[in-house]
């Protein structure tokens, strides 16, 4: 049942054989290119933000971290052919023939927005309000594009949303804001010199 709903998906949403032009540069752009504004987002976040923000995007990146190591084990375990293996619908994205399951682009920004989206730090809070529909934008181009089924990025949001109600439970917050600290020492100390001029904050 769940294998001929993920077959049906994939037939509505993967492109048409004939896409060209701006739809297509449009899917790879958002495919490729709209995963950088993950790291790009925490690092604005520890730059601009106080301690809490900081252990918020702390918090975030580790739950992603052990969202994408969850991710290479389940590949290792179970091999999950991409669409294209199987020559199954129309693919534009050149990919390696590793394992599909769960999407490592989704899981990324899907783990990033849903913690700090539920942070309770309103400057990450509202970060991660505006990541998630773009979190939705990369899940959908890279089915679209042919590189992934549905179900990946089901299996991404289901991983995400683990990691983000692992990153909020006391331990987690409890551990982050131990590692704060050394964190923003080792901070300091590489970008010692910016920081004494006074371009970034301590």
């Amino acid at each position: 049942m769940v294998e001929h709903l993920n077959l049906i998906l994939f037939a509505v949403l993967n492109a048409p054989a004939g896409l060209d032009g701006w739809p297509l540069l449009g899917a790879i752009f958002a495919a490729e290119w709209l995963i950088y504004l993950v790291p790009l987002s925490l690092v604005v976040l520890w730059l601009a933000g106080g301690g809490p923000v900081r252990e918020a995007a702390l918090r975030a990146f580790v739950a992603a971290m052990c969202a994408l190591a969850l991710n290479n084990l389940i590949g290792q375990l179970w091999y999950s052919p991409r669409p294209f293996v199987l020559e199954a619908g129309h693919t534009f994205l050149l990919h390696a023939a590793d394992s599909s399951f769960p999407s490592d682009h989704a899981t990324s920004i899907f783990s990033v927005a849903l913690v700090l989206a539920f942070s309770g730090v309103p400057a990450a809070r509202r970060t991660g309000w505006l990541l998630l529909p773009l979190a939705l934008v990369v899940a959908w181009s890279r089915v679209y594009l042919g590189v992934h089924w549905p179900k990946d990025m089901a299996g991404a949001l289901a991983m995400s949303a683990a990691m983000a109600l692992l990153a909020g439970t006391p331990a987690l917050r409890a551990a982050c804001a131990q590692l704060l600290p050394l964190t923003e020492q080792l901070y300091r100390r590489v970008l010692a010199a910016p920081i004494g001029r006074g371009w970034l904050r301590p």
